[in-house]
């Protein structure tokens, strides 16, 4: 029997503007395969997003969600997450979205390992506003904003979430849907702050800009450039250079979760209280 997705998402606001052959379609439909295996609520999951591309991936699927500003999720689900924390709390962001003006949230939210999922979906380009440079973009590509190629170093975003200090850290491509709607699973069941960055194609333009003419040969370029960690794992180090491995990067089970270190402070204040509350009654006595 073929998959209901009707159930997920808001008809109304189909057809999506994405780009025919984008690969945010490909990513919002593991996402909703992924909530349905989990057997979650649809009221009890938020989904969080910014500006760009991805940005309108809140707009399609029925949950509680919340279209924040440029740069700006993980401030918003912070927030959210700290007052529902039995809430699956689920953040998408692009590229530019997360690693550019959002880039210091990002890492923050890294840093506290707040129990948040993060999921970029990375098309090394500024897609929305029409193919500026962004933090991924590969050296020498042509960008409206760098028309001789482009000279920036670029961000490894799992190195860079690593780093900062996120409990879980993977990276799939949307190329094989059926293994990131697994990766997602385990991300999203994950307890701390999960980063899931999915590689995709933006063949209208990265893509045709830099000849690959085709949403195929877009997704040619990603697979050549990205293979499983444990071939990649196997590689001289002069080789893995400009190769990015795929899978589960990092998984820390043992690191404190935010929201379970702020519930316990939470219950020292409230004896607090109630304990200068007593001794205020026995002197007024």
């Amino acid at each position: 029997m073929a998959f209901n997705y009707e159930r997920y998402l808001r008809l109304q606001k189909m057809p999506t503007l994405w780009c025919w052959g984008c690969g945010d379609g490909v990513i919002l439909k593991s996402f909703v395969r992924a909530i349905d295996k989990m057997g979650i609520n649809q009221d009890d999951v938020c989904v969080v997003s910014g500006i760009g591309c991805s940005g309108r991936f809140s707009s399609y699927v029925d949950f509680n969600t919340v279209h924040t500003t440029h740069g700006r999720t993980i401030a918003y689900a912070t927030g959210i997450k700290l007052a529902e924390p039995s809430k699956l709390v689920v953040c998408v962001a692009g590229d530019g979205d997360a690693l550019a003006i959002g880039g210091n949230h990002t890492i923050h939210g890294c840093r506290r390992n707040i129990d948040l999922t993060m999921i970029i979906i990375n098309n090394f380009i500024y897609g929305l506003t029409n193919s500026q440079t962004s933090p991924t973009t590969p050296r020498g590509m042509w960008t409206v904003s760098q028309k001789a190629g482009n000279i920036d170093p670029t961000f490894n975003t799992c190195n860079l979430a690593i780093a900062a200090g996120a409990s879980f850290v993977a990276r799939e491509t949307m190329i094989e849907p059926k293994k990131l709607e697994k990766t997602m699973i385990k991300a999203m069941q994950h307890k701390g702050f999960s980063m899931l960055e999915v590689l995709s194609n933006c063949h209208i333009n990265l893509g045709r800009k830099n000849k690959m003419l085709s949403a195929m040969e877009n997704l040619e370029w990603i697979d050549s450039i990205s293979m499983p960690k444990k071939k990649y794992d196997a590689l001289p180090d002069e080789e893995k250079l400009n190769v990015l491995p795929l899978g589960i990067l990092k998984e820390d089970k043992e690191a404190d979760e935010y929201c379970s270190m702020y519930a316990e402070i939470q219950k020292v204040h409230q004896g607090e209280r109630k304990k200068i509350t007593q001794d205020d009654f026995e002197k007024k006595i």
